[in-house]
């Protein structure tokens, strides 16, 4: 080698050095970055979802609650999710007890990793700058601050199905079983977090590898059909063992009608939410009659997603995200067949498509924090979409595309700020003022000087990120309890679904109007109660706050009993599980809806001495249902006391 070339070969070598070195660190500080916004006053939500923190409790304390998703540590219900979701909170709660914390922060931990699996996808195919955009696109979408931040099933099921996309990509790349086995693994795992909305991915991922797998097609097919017995395993055994389990020596399946798992999945959980047809959902049959383009959850169709309720959540870079994808798999097109990149881009697009497509569409149960789903395709289609453009900036048409994108995504997030005007107004001054330069620079790019043009990719990116970034600090910084959280600013919550503030937010809340504007009647889940079952002593979808005096009555003699009380909903049994660290029999279930147990049923644990105390209640009792007639029963043959607030009856001291 000349003396000559041996400098040039050092520096180039320097150069590929201090590029990973780059890479690397810039990588660490977005998960740094993503940790400290997920882990940042966490506490302040408490036990967030009750009714899910209640499950935890109860499996610190048995491990038989721990494996089935038991409510309670004595094994009456289960939650009406499968359990894995807990499964990782439990045994933090197990280490480190159970506090807000040890519940929290594995799921802001899964919110990390979900941005790291994010970055690595994007980066292995589109470069360091397009995944670093990508896994702030994530991070700073406000759903995902919300919900990793909180104990729903949702961020356990995000990360799997996430790390189920990435592995999909890496077997397209490698044509190797093991990456689709591995994705089938993952995928059939977040099953059991979240059952069947998991399996949105599946289509997608099975027909990209089909179309754009190395091996020839008879492999293809050969490897498909060895992830589709993998997938069975990995989200069937859990399945297998509890409808095989005796149900005389199991918990009742928390959310069914029949005591199984199988019905749960396929209808309270499962097809119910896309029909409607919920036998014990929580607003009944109060809305019958309903048809057309609106359900019992609002209007359906595609602007679902962008209204006051779902808008805010994670559509802010929707639209600029299809255009991107689109671009960018028109000039791919023209690759190999086995094209790693544009099978990205199109498993990228389709999950966006399919999930929001699904959410859309719903006729059944749909809340707006489910839209996390989005938040990964969302993410990588903007960073892998924007790089594929960017490089190609000498050609008009890429420049158009991100032009329009540009805009487009200016005017969205100018309309979704606009939705809560006083809030932070500055910020849609600062987005019109952005939205205007960008594109227009973006336009005359090869007439720019390279440090200009390197200012207009920064501006293009704050474009994207501030009306997302500045809701997920609003989302951060606020307090949430409750079933149905909302990100944003309570200001945004036009229809009080949820959020800071909203009906879920606080104990004893109302229901949402939604576009539907419904009021479910007295009867219905959201209903007041019917006479003589007395009051309870907090919200249907909030934490109930329980006095001192009833935690000491509680927990008098409390180790004769199999549960210290019995109480109607999942919420009011959870929260004073959760005061008192004892089982608490949850009458119906998450609702009350449930028929477990009957009054047959009730009446002989009564007289067994199995249960000390009835908390008189009643919301999600519908007339004629098994809850109403045991608070009926209660009512009339024993005697009603006042303790903290709360109407008490000793099941143990029978009136004369």
């Amino acid at each position: 080698m000349s003396t000559i070339a041996r400098p040039v070969v050092a520096e180039r070598a320097q150069i590929k050095v201090s590029s990973v070195v780059w890479t690397r660190a810039t990588f660490l500080l977005l998960l740094a970055v993503t940790a400290v916004l997920y882990l940042w006053g966490l506490d302040r939500n408490g036990w967030a979802n009750a009714y899910y923190a209640g499950a935890v409790e109860a499996a610190t304390r048995s491990w038989k609650a721990f494996f089935f998703g038991s409510l309670d540590s004595s094994n009456f219900i289960t939650v009406d999710k499968s359990p894995a979701f807990l499964w990782v909170m439990d045994i933090s709660a197990r280490i480190f007890g159970v506090n807000s914390w040890s519940l929290l922060v594995p799921q802001a931990l899964e919110g990390v990793a979900t941005v790291a699996v994010t970055y690595l996808g994007v980066r292995r195919w589109f470069g360091p700058w397009a995944a670093l955009f990508a896994g702030a696109v994530v991070a700073l979408t406000p759903v995902a601050a919300l919900m990793f931040r909180y104990n729903n099933p949702d961020a356990l099921l995000v990360l799997l199905v996430t790390g189920g996309a990435y592995a999909t990509l890496r077997a397209v790349e490698s044509g190797r079983t093991r990456w689709l086995v591995l994705a089938a693994a993952l995928i059939g795992t977040g099953f059991l977090a979240k059952m069947l909305q998991a399996f949105l991915i599946l289509p997608v991922v099975a027909l990209v590898y089909f179309a754009a797998g190395r091996p020839p097609l008879l492999e293809r097919i050969k490897q498909l059909l060895i992830a589709a017995f993998v997938l069975v395993v990995s989200s069937g055994w859990w399945v297998a063992i509890v409808e095989l389990w005796p149900a005389s020596s199991r918990p009742y399946v928390g959310g069914s009608q029949s005591n199984s798992v199988l019905e749960l999945i396929f209808g309270y959980n499962g097809f119910g939410r896309l029909t409607g047809n919920e036998t014990g959902s929580v607003v009944g049959r109060a809305l019958n009659g309903i048809g057309g383009a609106v359900s019992r959850w609002g209007p359906t169709g595609w602007s679902r997603l962008f209204n006051s309720d779902f808008g805010g959540q994670a559509s802010w870079l929707i639209p600029g995200a299809l255009i991107l994808g689109i671009g960018s798999a028109w000039y791919l097109r023209r690759g190999p067949r086995a094209d790693a990149a544009r099978a990205a881009i199109v498993l990228w697009a389709c999950w966006l498509l399919v999930t929001a497509a699904v959410f859309s569409f719903a006729q059944g149960i749909i809340h707006p924090y489910y839209t996390i789903a989005l938040a990964p395709p969302i993410g990588a289609l903007v960073g892998a979409g924007s790089a594929t453009m960017w490089r190609r900036r000498s050609e008009p048409a890429a420049r158009i595309v991100l032009a329009s994108a540009l805009a487009v995504t200016a005017w969205w997030s100018y309309q979704l700020l606009d939705r809560s005007p006083d809030w932070h107004p500055e910020l849609r001054t600062a987005i019109v003022i952005a939205g205007v330069l960008a594109p227009i620079l973006v336009l005359l790019t090869p007439m720019l000087a390279r440090p200009i043009t390197a200012a207009v990719a920064c501006l293009g990116v704050a474009l994207a990120l501030v009306g997302p970034g500045a809701y997920t600090l609003a989302t951060v910084q606020s307090t949430y309890a409750g079933a149905l959280p909302l990100a944003g600013p309570a200001a945004a919550s036009a229809n009080g679904f949820g959020g800071p503030g909203g009906f879920a937010a606080r104990p004893g809340g109302q229901p949402p109007g939604g576009a539907a504007g419904f009021r479910p009647p007295v009867g219905t889940a959201f209903g007041a109660p019917p006479q003589g079952a007395g009051t309870r002593g907090g919200g249907f979808l909030g934490t109930t706050s329980v006095g001192s005096q009833l935690v000491a009555a509680l927990g008098s003699n409390a180790g004769s009993y199999e549960w210290v009380a019995a109480t109607i909903d999942g919420n009011s049994a959870a929260s004073y599980e959760l005061a008192t660290g004892l089982p608490v029999m949850a009458i119906g279930g998450f609702n009350g809806t449930d028929p477990a147990p009957t009054l047959s049923q009730f009446q002989a644990l009564v007289s067994k001495g199995k249960i000390h105390y009835f908390i008189g209640g009643g919301r999600g009792m519908a007339s004629g249902s098994n809850a109403d007639q045991i608070a009926a029963w209660v009512s009339a043959h024993f005697t009603a006391t006042n303790v903290d607030g709360v109407t008490v009856y000793d099941l143990t001291q029978q009136s004369s």
